[in-house]
């Protein structure tokens, strides 16, 4: 059976990892007949949201590893314990937490920079020949580490993201939600998901994909 790491971001699409983006790359591992292990960062996030008004809760804080816990049913580790030498591939979920918690492109945009363990996390990976999935949003963390060989990455369509990671030095290829793009020359692939929408039954179709290739890439 593979085994695929799973890094998620929080809980929640406006500070943490998109709900429906991770239960449906757990599913789809699952009905693949591969193991996902679940891993999140012990840090604080950077904004915490109210998901019914959208408004900054300014006077509250919540930590990324127990709040992504809350998705993994409790079966999660500290991204530090990953070992990418017992893994067979890595999948990121997006959400606001891939461009908050995970990196700070939110704020900073093409500047951006990816939190250590997380960079470290996915280069080993990458060093090792390892296929790594990259939803939604969070392609821009593939655009930021791998930018200057040339990658190749999809966030849907969006100008303004498209025009970032092509400042990182990455390429971007538009596609449509049930659509991945793999990376010539790396076993790089990603989706656009909920970057487009506009159903969860359109990015179901993408994930899919996205899942069938990183395990045949495994």
């Amino acid at each position: 059976m593979k085994k695929i790491g799973v890094i998620l971001s929080g809980c929640g699409v406006y500070d943490g990892t998109e709900i429906h983006e991770a239960v449906l790359t757990l599913l789809s591992l699952d009905k693949a007949q591969a193991e996902a292990v679940c891993f999140a960062p012990d840090i604080s996030q950077r904004q915490v949201i109210n998901h019914l008004t959208g408004e900054v809760m300014e006077n509250e804080t919540r930590n990324v590893l127990v709040e992504s816990a809350r998705i993994a049913r409790g079966s999660i580790r500290n991204l530090k314990e990953i070992d990418a030498m017992i893994l067979d591939g890595l999948i990121i979920p997006g959400g606001y937490g891939a461009a908050k918690n995970l990196s700070d492109y939110a704020f900073t945009g093409a500047s951006c920079e990816v939190i250590p363990e997380v960079a470290d996390a996915i280069t080993r990976f990458r060093q090792y020949g390892k296929p790594i999935g990259f939803l939604c949003i969070a392609p821009v963390i593939a655009a930021k580490l791998f930018g200057p060989e040339g990658v190749e990455v999809t966030i849907g369509s969006d100008p303004q993201t498209a025009a970032d990671i092509a400042a990182m030095g990455a390429k971007h290829l538009d596609a449509s939600v049930e659509e991945i793009i793999v990376s010539h020359g790396a076993k790089i692939v990603s989706t656009p998901a909920y970057m487009l929408g506009p159903s969860i039954n359109d990015i179901a179709k993408g994930i899919d994909k996205l899942v069938a290739k990183v395990l045949e890439l495994a």
